[in-house]
C-alpha cells in the first residue's frame, strides 16, 4: 500500500507515523507513506494557497488552483482520494477494513475553513471526519486514518488476532476489560474466571463483560 498526505504540514501528519507498529511496517515494506506540502503547487510568490470565502465570512479558503494541480499530480488510476473533515462521514472500523484494501490512498488534509468545494464536486472521492469536533488542521485527522489502516495490513501486527479481538471488531461492541500479572494488585484481584483455564467459561464472561461495558461507555451502539 501507498499512502500519500497532501496538506500545509507535512510534519504533524508523518511525525506520529514514524515510529511504533507503524514505523515497522513501514520498515518491512508494507506501506508506503509521504507526506507532501500543499504550497509546492502554489504559483504565487509567496507560496499562499489560501483566499477569503466568496460572500463574506471569517476565516480562509483553500484556493481550488493549488489542490487541483496536486492531486492531479499524485492521482494513479487506483487511488482512492479522501478529504479529512468534520463535515465528513464519521470514521468507523468497518471503513478502515475497507481502505486497508485499497492500493493507493491520496489523502487531503482540509485547513483553516475548509477547501473550495469545486475541488469536492471533481476530485474527491469520500470525504472522512474522526469526530464531531474542530481540529486546527486535517494533518492530525490524516494521521489517525492512517495509523487505523495501516496496523490492519497484513503483517503489521505481531498476532493477527488482535485485530479481531478488539473493540468495534464488533461494530456495536466495545472490547472486554483486560487484566495482567501481578494476580493481586494492592488489594484488587484478577477476576478467578480469567485463573481457570476453562476456555468456553472465559469466552462467556469477556461476551458479557464486552455487553456491560458497551451499555455504561457507549449505549449509542446497536440502535
Amino acid at each position: 500500500m501507498t499512502i500519500d498526505i497532501l496538506t500545509l504540514f507535512p510534519e504533524i501528519a508523518l511525525s506520529p507515523l514514524s515510529d511504533s507498529i507503524i514505523q515497522r511496517a513501514r520498515d518491512a515494506g508494507l506501506v508506503e507513506i509521504r507526506g507532501h506540502n500543499l504550497r509546492d503547487w502554489s504559483e504565487d510568490k509567496h507560496r499562499r494557497v489560501d483566499d477569503s470565502p466568496c460572500g463574506g465570512g471569517p476565516g480562509m479558503v483553500l484556493q481550488p488552483g493549488p489542490l487541483h494541480a496536486a492531486i492531479t499530480s499524485l492521482k494513479k488510476e487506483d487511488t482512492r482520494v479522501i478529504l479529512m473533515t468534520p463535515q465528513g462521514a464519521p470514521l468507523k472500523q468497518k471503513r478502515v477494513l475497507e481502505l486497508s484494501a485499497e492500493a493507493h490512498l491520496l489523502i487531503v488534509c482540509g485547513h483553516y475553513e475548509g477547501v473550495d468545494h469545486r475541488i469536492i464536486e471533481t476530485l474527491i472521492d469520500e470525504e472522512i471526519s474522526i469526530g464531531d469536533y474542530v481540529l486546527t488542521n486535517g494533518a492530525i485527522a490524516a494521521a489517525v486514518l492512517c495509523d487505523a489502516v495501516v496496523r490492519l495490513l497484513p503483517g503489521a501486527l505481531g498476532d493477527s488476532q488482535s485485530a479481531i479481538d478488539e473493540s468495534f471488531s464488533d461494530p456495536d461492541l466495545l472490547e472486554a476489560p483486560c487484566y495482567t500479572r501481578p494476580v493481586d494488585f494492592m488489594g484488587n484481584k484478577v477476576p478467578e474466571i480469567l485463573l481457570s483455564g476453562n476456555h468456553a467459561k472465559i469466552a462467556a464472561w469477556r461476551h458479557g463483560e464486552a455487553l456491560r461495558r458497551t451499555a455504561e461507555n457507549r449505549p449509542d451502539l446497536g440502535r
